[in-house]
C-alpha cells in the first residue's frame, strides 16, 4: 500500500493519540474486561512503532521532523 508523504504525519499522530487513548482506558475503572483492550494496545504500539521507522525514510521528502510530530 502507498500511503502520500502529506498523509504519513497525520497517520502517525493518529496512532499516536489511538495509543494515548487506550492507555487512559486501561487505566480506568469503566472497563470490565481488560484482556481486550490490552491486545488492541500492544498492536497499537506495535503499528506505532512500524510506522516510525517507515517514517524516519519519508522524513527529509515531508519536511517535518518525527519529532514535532510526536
Amino acid at each position: 500500500m502507498e500511503i502520500p508523504n502529506t498523509w504519513a504525519p497525520l497517520m502517525l499522530s493518529a496512532v499516536r493519540d489511538a495509543v494515548l487513548y487506550t492507555e487512559s482506558l486501561l487505566n480506568s475503572e469503566t472497563i470490565r474486561d481488560r484482556s481486550d483492550y490490552e491486545e488492541h494496545h500492544l498492536q497499537l504500539t506495535q503499528f506505532l512503532e512500524y510506522l516510525k521507522s517507515e517514517y524516519k525514510s519519508i522524513e527529509d521528502e515531508v519536511g517535518l521532523p518525527l519529532d514535532k510530530i510526536l
